[in-house]
This record gives structure tokens, sequence and C-alpha cells, in this order.
């Protein structure tokens, strides 16, 4: 059996010097040539002619501003040479055409990074206006997605790339980008890459890509202090009668969330086909986390069902509360808490219900492994934070008590040394 012809391949640079710029520099031009046929694109680079290594097609000299350009020349080499080897192994042929739009990111690229994104991110948007997803998760991609834009202008020089030109080093060079450029701290690095790999993830079940270019690449969520409540701030909060009737909602959803560890978009989804009458004879939350899609059973105790009641028949529909917009809810608890004379280290926010509800849960007892399912977390060692917060909270409690037992230690001390002489 004959075996198919390989095309003819080569990726050639050059200067552009008709098209003279103000400052004197002509742009460096790429042409990419397949089977005899050219097809050119611009490299967005710049260069004093004098300075142009014709034969090899370099920049002359080992300027730092030589060197960063031949960097940058080598890697759409590197870059070119992949389409274009891809293109072979996937394709059984390349064109230059092809290839040249593959590398550029735009026309027929239908597995264009940026293009999918800009997709899901419009998807997501429609979803926010439905109130089906939160606006401040919208946010969060918005926002990983300018930074991603930025970054593929500034390291690749394109306005977009295929998902199959993506390697272990892109992720890793994008993290260094968050990091140095951008300023950000560790968590908020890994917030901003998780949808960088879940598109990859998402391409693999496409079929866009075989495999994900990331896997090699590891990234944990730091442990941070968790804000939350104690017993009797909790209680305060509870008892406490606002100055505003506008805060009572808010005051009562709040509590709710202390007693469910319902998060604000759980509330907000909740309904009344959630609340079910279980095995043991007593009424249980039976509900799905919006954010990690894992169950989350939760008993109703006494207080909770107080706050269900309270408001029964006021939304007019499935819904179980009419939850104002979470921004609005921070600023009346800051409110509330100030009522309450309640002093925390850290801001308090609607979040810190959730938060309360597991540290006050865990230190009077509820097993570590109960307190996961009822909270919906997908493992059992993001539960284990809360344990090891409620153990620094002991540690500090006896810190603020031992100097009272400073003189019976003394004593102590003096009658050990006497009945060792």
């Amino acid at each position: 059996m004959e075996r198919a012809k390989r095309s003819t391949f080569k990726l050639l640079f050059y200067l552009k010097k008709n098209e003279p710029k103000k400052n004197g520099n002509v742009p460096i031009m790429g042409r990419i040539t397949i089977d005899g046929i050219p097809k050119t694109f611009a490299t967005k680079l710049e260069i004093n002619s004098d300075n142009w290594d014709l034969k090899h097609g370099r920049v002359l000299g080992k300027s730092t501003q030589a060197l960063s350009l031949n960097l940058i020349l080598d890697n759409i080499r590197v870059r070119i040479n992949k389409i274009y080897d891809d293109m072979h192994k996937e394709d059984g042929f390349a064109t230059s055409q092809k290839v040249k739009l593959s590398f550029l990111g735009v026309g027929v690229m239908d597995d264009a990074i940026l293009k999918v994104f800009k997709v899901q991110n419009d998807d997501f948007e429609r979803m926010v206006s439905k109130g089906k997803r939160s606006q401040n998760t919208y946010n969060k991609y918005k926002t990983v997605y300018n930074h991603l834009c930025e970054f593929i202008r500034e390291r690749y020089y394109r306005e977009d790339m295929a998902f199959r030109e993506l390697t272990s080093d892109f992720i890793r060079e994008f993290d260094f980008f968050l990091r140095i450029d951008k300023e950000c701290t560790h968590n908020t690095v890994w917030v901003y890459t998780m949808p960088i790999i879940a598109l990859a993830e998402r391409a693999i079940k496409k079929g866009l890509i075989r495999k994900s270019p990331f896997e090699d690449y590891e990234i944990s969520m730091e442990e941070t202090d968790r804000s939350y409540l104690l017993k009797d701030d909790v209680e305060k909060v509870m008892l406490l009668k606002p100055s505003k009737p506008q805060y009572e909602l808010v005051k009562d959803l709040f509590i709710f969330s202390c007693f469910t560890g319902l998060s604000y978009i759980d509330i907000q989804k909740l309904k009344w086909g959630n609340i079910q009458s279980f095995f043991d004879g007593h009424q249980w939350i039976i509900s799905r986390r919006k954010k990690s899609d894992v169950a989350s059973n939760v008993r109703l105790l006494e207080i909770p069902k107080h706050i269900i009641e309270k408001y029964r028949g006021i939304t007019g529909n499935d819904y179980v509360f009419e939850i104002p917009t979470n921004p609005t809810c921070n600023t009346h608890l800051k409110k509330l808490m100030s009522e309450a004379e309640i002093i925390t280290e850290q801001k308090v926010t609607f979040h810190t219900a959730r938060h309360t509800f597991a540290t006050m849960f865990l230190t009077e007892g509820v097993p570590l492994e109960s307190l996961s399912k009822m909270m919906g977390h997908k493992n059992i060692s993001t539960t284990q934070i809360y344990a090891k917060i409620t153990s620094q909270k002991i540690s500090k409690d006896m810190d603020l008590v031992s100097h009272k037992f400073a003189g019976m230690e003394a004593a102590f001390s003096e009658m050990e040394k006497e009945i060792i002489i």
C-alpha cells in the first residue's frame, strides 16, 4: 500500500520594508508555505531594519530587545510547527490557510478558547437575568475572561488560541501572570484558574481535544480564617428588635442560615417542595447545593421552622422566601451587628451564617461526618477546616484565662521543688 505523501512545509520571518512606521521601525511578518502555496501573517512585532539578520530571519545582536524578540519568534515557530503536526495527525493533511487561521485564532476556529469562553459567559448572563445563577459568579467569570484576553495578547500576541494549542506551560504562565502582573493572592489565583481548567474539560467532552493540557498543573485553596459568630452572639441577633422594618427579614434569614447552614443562593432557591417530612417524623430540607450540585439534607429545628411559618404565603409562589440581593443583605447585616453591639475581627456577611452553623454545631457535638453531609461538601476535608477553627478558638480561650492560674502554678512548682529536695 502506497503511503500518503507528507506535504512540504516552511515557515519564514521577514521584514515588510515598504510599510515603515513613524519611529522608523518596520513590521516583522511571517510566511507559511505548504506545497508551494504561501500565506502571510503579521507577528505584531517591529524592528529597525539595520538590526535584522536576513539570512536566518532573526534579530541581530544580544541586546535585551534582540533576545526578547527572538524568543517570541521562536515561540511562534514552535506553535506553528505543532499546529502543522497536529493537523497531519488528526486530519491527514494541512494547508497554509488552515494553519494560518488556526494560529491566529480567527475565522474557522470553532475550538478557540476565548470564543468558547465568551459564549459560555453569554449563556451564564442569561441565566443570571432569569434568577437561576449568581451575579457574583458571573462577575468572576467576566474578570477571568478579561484577564485571559490580556494574557493571550501580551504573552502570545494573539486574539485567541485553539484548545489543541494549549500546553501545560500555558496554565503555569497564566498562574504567574495572575500572581505577578495582577498581584492576585494564592486563593484568588485558584479561583481564576478553575474556570480555565473547566473549559479544557468541556473541550475534551466535545471532542475538541483528546486530553487535558493542564493535567500536570496542581493548585488548591489555602486555609484562611473564616468569620463566624459565637452562640451568644447568635442569640443577641435573634433577640434584637431592629431599628428599621427592612432589617427584620435580613435578620431572620441570617438566623435561618445559622441553623440550617444554607448559603444565600440556596436560601434564595429554596422551594416548599424541598421541605419534607422524613422517616423520623421530623421536617427536613432536602435539596442540592447550587454551587456543587451535592445533596444537602438538613433537619429543621424549631427556630428555622418558626421563621418559615412567619413568612409563609408572602412570596405567592413556590419559593419559601423573597430574599433581597446579597449586597443589600450584607449592608443591613452591618447595621444589625452594630445595633446588637457585636464586635468581630472580620466583616460579617451573609455567608458568615454558614460558617457559624458549622462551628456552632461542631462545638455542640455534631460529628464531622454528619456536618459534612448537611453542608453538602464534596469532600470531608472541607468540613475539617471548621474542626481546626474550633480547636484554635479553644486554644485562644485558654490563653485568655491561663494568667488567672499563674499563682497556683507558681505555688505548685515550689511544692514540687520541696518534694525533690
